[in-house]
């Protein structure tokens, strides 16, 4: 079932070695247990979407480099993500902030080739006022 998606859900990009944290900053002013819920447009590099330690895509230009001065070993490299489209599809029926929310199904695509999605949402239960 999916369940909406709030500041420090856990993510995980397939071509990342380690988890990241979203950032989601308190603009849509919606909180779920005192932390900011996040819609589609949270996917700005280094502000809400933070590295995943190394990267091993092959598409990214410093792993390729690095990889072509090893002599063709993949020689992973600082991720840095790139990731200029919003979330896809998030929860088209709800909206927050004149987009949809955030769904811990959605997925986000990095330019590098890697799919980032979520492992944890960072909230488990609603609570309804």
């Amino acid at each position: 079932m999916p369940m909406q998606v709030c500041m420090g859900a856990m993510m995980q990009c397939t071509f990342g070695m380690a988890p990241s944290s979203l950032v989601v900053l308190p603009a849509n002013r919606v909180m779920t247990q005192e932390v900011p819920d996040a819609n589609i447009m949270d996917h700005i590099p280094m502000l809400n979407i933070e590295p995943f330690g190394m990267c091993m895509s092959p598409s990214n230009p410093t792993v390729a480099a690095a990889t072509a001065a090893a002599l063709g070993v993949l020689t992973p490299m600082p991720c840095i993500p790139n990731t200029p489209a919003p979330w896809v599809p998030g929860a088209p029926t709800v909206l927050l902030g004149n987009f949809p929310t955030l769904d811990n199904v959605s997925k986000l695509m990095c330019i590098w080739g890697g799919v980032i999605m979520f492992d944890t949402p960072g909230e488990f239960t609603v609570e309804v006022p």
